[in-house]
């Protein structure tokens, strides 16, 4: 399993998707889940999302610093670079010059060398969305690819395996992203890659059967996918012992 803690980014569901698309479990908590739940999850890898935040502002929201202790490895995107960052002793600041939009960047030796971008061109065009930049990497940690206006566009400490990118591999508009979540996921994480959406409904069907047993069930259906999804599963697993009430909260699509 793949552990995705989100930060507040708009991408984080989607980050989710790719790793499952790697045939890869993988679920998403809040930043805010206690090293205690990780450490019983035991995930193979841990990726922390971006965010709309400043780290280095009172209120920002964040981690604990341990959990980049726990010998997972970890790979922080964007606002989750950021604060890989700033926790482990980096300097993050207001960057000169915001980028946002399809950014060329290149891999310099080091990243040329990374597991993190086995296969990946040297240049090549990925999608940058920040206000902030990593100004100076933390002791320990070694610059792997930058732009013309950002200077640490992805860094990794990989006895650690501890790696972070400034952009979003997990969006189409980064052309190889695909490529490096996919090298993370086998190469940093040895993950199998033998988990599939059928298993899970299968399992989740056995589950609900097990739980229920003879019993019945009650499910509020709002028309949305999740509880549509929901009932499906629940219909599968019980069949007649499930009643569905459909609630017209009165802000459905047309």
């Amino acid at each position: 399993m793949i552990l995705v803690l989100d930060f507040g980014g708009q991408y984080n569901q989607l980050i989710a998707r790719r790793v499952r698309e790697n045939h890869v479990y993988c679920e998403v908590h809040p930043q805010s889940l206690s090293l205690e739940k990780i450490r019983e999850m035991a995930p193979k890898g841990i990726i922390l999302t971006g965010g709309p935040n400043s780290v280095y502002t009172e209120d920002a929201v964040t981690c604990s610093p341990e959990i980049f202790e726990l010998g997972i490895p970890v790979l922080g995107i964007c606002y989750g670079s950021q604060l890989m960052a700033h926790l482990l002793g980096g300097k993050v600041e207001t960057a000169p010059t915001s980028e946002y939009g399809k950014t060329e960047v290149t891999l310099n030796e080091a990243g040329k060398a990374s597991k993190l971008f086995a296969g990946v061109r040297e240049k090549s065009i990925c999608w940058m969305s920040h206000t902030d930049y990593i100004a100076k990497a933390p002791e320990g940690f070694t610059v792997t690819a930058f732009t013309p206006v950002c200077p640490v566009a992805a860094m990794e400490n990989a006895e650690r395996r501890l790696y972070a990118t400034q952009f979003h591999p997990e969006v189409m508009h980064t052309e190889q992203g695909k490529e490096m979540l996919h090298n993370f996921v086998y190469n940093v994480c040895a993950c199998k890659g033998d988990w599939k959406m059928d298993s899970f409904v299968k399992t989740t069907i056995e589950e609900l059967k097990a739980k229920i047993g003879t019993g019945k069930a009650l499910c509020a259906l709002s028309g949305g996918v999740d509880s549509s999804v929901a009932a499906v599963l629940l219909s599968k697993a019980i069949g007649k012992q499930l009643t569905c009430v459909f609630v017209d909260h009165g802000l459905l699509r047309k």
